[in-house]
């Protein structure tokens, strides 16, 4: 491996992927989404990129393990059980395996995501 390996996110060119949830997990608004996934491991384990979102509210829940970094705009995490945590710039967070609940976006948002799945789900 040389130096030519590293992928810096200021300059990656990266194709952005643009979605939108299932609708059956839409609770409310449309929350189009984009993704660029700048790096996945050759064993399809771990992958990093830059996640952003329309202001929506969907369910989630999580068979991955995912360290976020906000960059811009304010989100609410509500877990299963009613709890919810409102997530701004700056804000550095773990969300592990298991999680279940919603994500709703306020005003656009976007975040580095950085995800590991472990092998067999």
């Amino acid at each position: 491996m040389s130096i030519t390996s590293i992928i810096d996110f200021a300059t990656a060119t990266t194709e952005a992927e643009h979605y939108r949830p299932d609708p059956a997990k839409v609770l409310a608004g449309d929350p189009a989404q984009s993704v660029q996934n700048h790096y996945s491991s050759p064993c399809g384990q771990f992958s990093t990129g830059v996640w952003a979102c329309e202001p929506g509210h969907w369910s989630i829940s999580y068979s991955e393990h995912e360290y976020c970094e906000i960059l811009e705009g304010e989100s609410i995490l509500h877990d299963s059980q009613g709890a919810s945590r409102t997530l701004k710039a700056g804000d550095r967070f773990v969300i592990p395996a298991g999680f279940v609940g919603s994500w709703e976006v306020l005003k656009p948002t976007r975040k580095v995501y950085v995800i590991f799945e472990q092998a067999g789900g």
